[in-house]
Order: C-alpha cells, then structure tokens, then sequence
C-alpha cells in the first residue's frame, strides 16, 4: 500500500482531533454528543481514505492507532466504536459483516457514490461495452489516478452491485475469475 505524503500529512493534522477526542467520553447532551459523533464519523472516514483500509474489528480496536491513543494513555471504548460505526451505517459508509457486529466494512464514500464514480471513469475512458478484471479496476495501470485505486474488493464489489441493480454494469464471477462489464 502506497500512501501520499500528502494523505500522511492530512491523516497527521486530523489526528490533533482524536487526542482531543479520545480524551472525553461521549457525551450525554443531544448536541455536544452529536458533534462529537460527526467529528468521529468524519476522522475515521478520512483514516480509512487515506489508509486505503475498509475493516475495523471491534475486538482489536485496542491496537488501532485510530481508537487508542497510547501519547495520553486513552482509548475509546468499544461500546462507543459500536455506536460510532452504526452512526456510519446510518449515513449509509459502513455496514457490518457479521451478526454480531464485531466487525464491519466502512467506506468513505457510499456504495452507490463508489457505483457512480466507477462508472463515470468507464464512460470517459470507453470502456462500455467491455470487460474490466476488477484487478484492473483496483491495481491497474490505467487507473493509478483514480481514486478507487487500491479500493477493497469487498467493497468495489458491493458498489458495482448497485450499478448491476441499475443496469450500468453486469459483474462476472465465477472461480477465480472476477470482472465486470459496463453497459
């Protein structure tokens, strides 16, 4: 994985946000609790863009850098990584991959924003009509500029599901072979 100096830096200036964060509970007023779940919401997007990340688990939460500040010897608890991550699920950037809910699969833009943005990039660079590996689509040459570079496949799958669901793409899997074709 590859990560910009540029992406290191914006992680680094954010991470002043999750000292101070780290070091408060979640707060029982409605509107200090809420701006501190949206400033939540927005670090672990911004975390998991740069990154190139997509699964947190709760059970090991304690060794993320994001959620356990080691410098003020604080951590946020599960329990308020639980409420944060259904916080996402709302908005529609993370849904969880097992009954549970240990562990999830979060995503910085939503899976029809991933869908559109993935499909805008065929349209432009003639690839309707055709088939994509979704290798290609993630570690191919034609696409270091983009910015599903480098994207879960988990997720870049879920979001070509949503433009199967709208008939702009049909996904092709079958064994080990995993593509896509644009209409």
């Amino acid at each position: 994985m590859t990560v910009t100096h540029a992406a290191v830096l914006t992680y680094v200036l954010r991470t002043k946000q999750k000292i101070f964060f780290c070091a408060l509970p979640l707060q029982p007023h409605a509107e200090t609790k809420e701006k501190q779940l949206n400033a939540w919401k927005s670090l672990i997007l911004e975390y998991y863009r740069t990154t190139k990340q997509a699964v947190v688990d709760i059970r090991e939460i304690d060794s993320s850098p994001l959620f356990n500040n080691t410098s003020i010897n604080r951590k946020l608890p599960s329990e308020v990584v639980l409420i944060i991550l259904e916080e996402l699920y709302k908005s529609g950037n993370a849904i969880p991959l097992d009954k549970s809910k240990q562990r999830w699969l979060v995503y910085w833009h939503t899976l029809e924003e991933w869908g559109e943005i993935i499909y805008n990039w065929a349209q432009e660079n003639g690839f309707a009509g055709s088939v994509c590996t979704l290798f290609e689509l993630t570690q191919g040459e034609n696409t270091t500029d983009q910015e599903f570079y480098g994207l879960d496949t988990d997720v870049l799958i879920r979001s070509l599901r949503t433009l199967e669901a709208s008939k702009k793409a049909e996904l092709i899997i079958f064994d080990d072979n995993q593509g896509v074709k644009f209409f």
